[in-house]
């Protein structure tokens, strides 16, 4: 199993918004494309080094191949969508990460 971790800080200004953005239209989005098998969202506790909050949201797919379609067909269309919405009021980083146990 693949893990897809999207890391976010989000602007405090925009927090709200935000947060109701992600539930009600990106998250389902992106699991639309029909290749993630489930999904998370977390927040980082105890952040002290800025004024926004960090979450981090996983997504979950079987193989690095269901991986690589959503990356070639999927995600540049969605981080783009994400970046017009909120700018660098936004800020994020991927990894992947295989699930060993």
């Amino acid at each position: 199993m693949i893990l897809y971790n999207v890391t976010v800080n989000v602007a405090p200004e925009i927090h709200d918004e935000w947060m109701i953005w992600m539930k009600v239209e990106h998250i389902p989005e992106v699991l639309e494309c029909g290749l993630f098998v489930a999904h998370k969202m977390l927040r980082l506790i105890g952040e002290t080094e800025n004024d926004g909050t960090t979450y981090a949201i996983q997504y979950f797919l079987n193989d690095l191949g269901d991986f690589e379609t959503y990356k070639i067909e999927y995600g540049p269309k969605l981080q783009a969508k994400s970046f017009e919405k909120y700018g660098d009021k936004m800020l994020a980083f991927r990894t992947l990460l295989e699930v060993v146990e």
